[in-house]
């Protein structure tokens, strides 16, 4: 008989208890780490699991077949590759990492260690951008002519108080730890790349918080030719405003939006449509709110992926894809 598969979480914060709550319906949740000690205890006490405050002592004693990676985007990098080199397979939170050069590291590791590397891209399991996938694939749009993604959300001074969010070394800016999951939805889409960029970004309102920008504004181009514009900024009024792509194409125009890229609000083809309600709700924080909660989604098809390699699951290769296109926006885009 096939024993349960074993989860570890490295990171307590507040993402790690959606991948408790998911690990523990697929297995068990044996040990979780974190530096602060009182975080690891809250989080395992519920689920019986062994509390660490070391991660290289939680891969020492050996409880764990899978590591979720929740910690810092910075630690991604080095947890990642400890725990991959441990044995264990990895599901990192996104982004992989924040430089190109530490995520090919990290595939390089896994396949050295015969391990598998996935990467969280939750947002791909939103209803309007999986219709809107297959609307591309059947070819309803045509050719794809121009982009425009969009995001506008609120982040107030006291989200990045006494954290390591606004660092650049462990946050890397505002496109990996709030936009990436857009960024990877837009090159899912086109299964395309980003190639080019230029444009402004700036730090306007957050001088005093954050080491990067709080908003930018990017003409960009895709390895096929295609182009595009990208907005994104922090500074909405209040609370998060919209997260919304257009789609311009030689049979048809589409664009999905609402705060967390949830809802069809235009739609003109050629044959065929969108039939998709607005659906699902944010990761919410309290004081804010995230991207669409999809966990459910990942642990599921996490457990095909290692069960049958050739399930379809974002690994590290869209990973590497995702961090390669913010790496390129901001060494294009000089910070003012």
């Amino acid at each position: 008989m096939q024993q349960p598969l074993r989860f570890g979480i490295i990171g307590c914060g507040k993402i790690a208890p959606r991948h408790a709550a998911q690990a523990v319906l697929h297995g068990r949740l044996t040990a979780v780490c974190d530096i602060i000690p009182e975080r690891a205890q809250a989080l395992a006490q519920p689920y019986n699991a062994q509390a660490f405050f070391s991660v290289d002592e939680m891969l020492q004693a050996g409880l764990c077949d899978v590591i979720a990676v929740c910690s810092p985007n910075g630690l991604h990098s080095p947890h990642t590759i400890a725990a991959l080199e441990a044995g264990c397979h990895v599901l990192c939170e996104k982004p992989l990492s924040i430089s190109t050069a530490d995520a090919l590291q990290m595939e390089k590791t896994a396949i050295a260690a015969g391990r598998k590397l996935f990467v969280v891209k939750s947002t791909r399991y939103n209803p309007a951008l999986a219709a809107l996938k297959e609307l591309i694939r059947n070819g309803s749009l045509g050719e794809l002519l121009s982009f425009q993604l969009t995001c506008l959300w609120n982040r107030p001074a006291a989200y990045y108080a006494n954290s390591w969010k606004g660092r650049l070394d462990m946050d890397g800016g505002t496109l990996f730890t709030q936009f990436s999951h857009y960024i990877d939805a837009l090159l899912w889409l086109t299964d395309d790349e980003l190639t080019a960029a230029s444009g402004y970004r700036r730090n306007h309102c957050h001088q005093e918080e954050i080491e990067f920008e709080d908003e930018g504004i990017a003409a960009v181009q895709l390895s096929k030719g295609v182009w595009g514009g990208i907005t994104w900024s922090v500074n909405s009024f209040r609370k998060n405003m919209e997260v919304s792509l257009s789609l311009l194409g030689t049979k048809g125009s589409v664009r999905i939006g609402g705060e967390y890229m949830n809802r069809v609000e235009y739609q003109l083809l050629e044959q065929g449509s969108l039939d998709i309600a607005e659906s699902g709700g944010p990761n919410d924080y309290g004081a804010y709110q995230g991207s669409m909660s999809n966990h459910d989604h990942v642990y599921l098809n996490l457990v095909k992926a290692l069960a049958d390699g050739e399930h379809p699951f974002a690994n590290a290769k869209d990973g590497i894809r995702t961090v390669s296109a913010i790496e390129t926006i901001y060494k294009s885009l000089s910070l003012r």
